[in-house]
């Protein structure tokens, strides 16, 4: 009969079965697993929830969703990362992997060993590392409070027209907006507001760029560069800018002494040696309306096909008070139509651009335009290029 064992000495006969331990603690193999969900994770951390299928959606967002079906799938996986899974993604059921396409999944699957496919090695491509700089660390906004009634203000004035969110203006490879401080924009389904504008400095590229402190509504907040919100609300096909409010008059009748600034009408000349340019140079025009510095605007105007790709000098500038920036530069651009130059441009990559912001009208009428604005009849009158003078409208005395 044989004997009873105690616990010592039954540890004792099994000890030579044991599987030998790992000397090097996890295996080449775990620590790739953990490294592609440790990114999901900061995916999750970033945006809020977990990385969706669907091909509105970003190409990481998708190639990461894909990532987590696979970790959730696989059984071995699962037990290496459930003690570190803080969201609880392992627990949700992913959808059907079947939303991405051939080529992204060939993307995401890149390297995989056939006899294995949750050996998970993600190297990141340029575009990749791009987009991660462009979009900075979200960080939590200490004073917030001071913030949120801004969002809850513009979430109203939305809700009652006095605002609307405008499609962000895209020209052959360019973002045609303007980022300027008090300004909100739509980014990734967040509001977001330019609460900082750092000095500019000179990019390596010849342009000129800033350093941002943007808040999110979701209580975070970014110091992502000027050039970077330009470029995320640019590859974002759902980015909007949120309007100024639109209430009272198009312009105050006299400025009081707590009047704000609202912005500045400038009048470029441009330096082209293009022909028609040239020889048209005393008379030809470009008429804006900005919100911000316009030595700052025209820094980079021999790289923007708006400024006809050469420099400019300022002909003149007015400063406004309490008025809708937007509608006066739309009912600027209404008066001089009939004398709008048609000239077509090649960008610095060979792509045609029709500026739309220049026109042959002498100083002296644009001078008269001003005037009229200010004194509130500038709606009476259209501009007449062949008497080169602005006349009164049909049906007006």
């Amino acid at each position: 009969m044989a004997r009873d064992l105690n616990f010592d000495e039954l540890a004792a006969e099994l000890k030579d079965f044991a599987p030998p331990e790992k000397k090097g603690g996890r295996t080449p193999r775990e620590e790739r697993i953990i490294a592609g969900f440790e990114e999901v994770q900061r995916f999750v951390d970033e945006h809020g929830h977990a990385p969706r299928h669907g091909e509105g959606n970003d190409i990481f967002e998708r190639l990461y969703a894909v990532r987590l079906d696979r970790l959730r799938a696989q059984d071995d996986c699962r037990a290496i990362l459930t003690p570190l899974d803080r969201q609880g993604l392992l627990a949700v059921g992913g959808a059907p992997l079947t939303e991405l396409s051939a080529d992204d999944l060939a993307a995401e699957l890149e390297g995989f060993g056939e006899s294995d496919i949750t050996d998970l090695r993600h190297v990141r491509t340029a575009a990749e590392k791009r987009a991660a700089e462009e979009i900075a660390n979200r960080e939590p906004c200490e004073d917030f409070e001071r913030f949120k009634p801004l969002f809850s203000a513009v979430q109203a004035d939305i809700g009652s027209g006095a605002r609307i969110t405008q499609p962000i203006r895209k020209d052959a490879g360019f973002l045609k907006t303007d980022i300027r401080e008090g300004e909100f924009f739509i980014l990734g389904g967040q509001t977001a507001y330019v609460a900082e504008v750092g000095k500019p400095k000179k990019a390596p590229n010849g342009e000129y760029d800033a350093r941002l402190r943007v808040i999110y509504s979701n209580g975070t907040e970014s110091n992502l560069l000027l050039r970077s919100l330009q470029r995320a609300l640019y590859k974002d096909d759902t980015s909007r800018r949120v309007s100024e409010p639109s209430a009272g008059p198009l312009f105050a009748s006299e400025n009081e002494a707590d009047d704000l600034a609202s912005g500045t009408i400038y009048v470029l000349r441009s330096k082209s040696d293009n022909p028609i340019v040239a020889a048209n140079c005393e008379v030809l025009h470009k008429i804006g309306v900005t919100g911000g510095d316009v030595v700052r605007r025209i820094a980079n105007a021999r790289l923007d096909p708006t400024f006809l790709m050469a420099d400019v000098e300022i002909v003149a500038t007015y400063t406004l008070y309490n008025i809708n920036r937007t509608k006066l530069e739309n009912l600027i651009h209404r008066i001089f139509d009939p004398a709008r130059l048609d000239i077509e441009i090649k960008d610095r990559f060979g792509n045609p651009i029709v500026p739309r912001e220049w026109f042959l009208v002498p100083r002296f009428v644009v001078d008269d335009a001003v005037e009229r604005i200010k004194d509130g009849t500038i709606m009476d009158y259209i501009y007449n290029p062949h008497a080169a003078r602005l006349t009164l409208r049909d049906g007006m005395s």
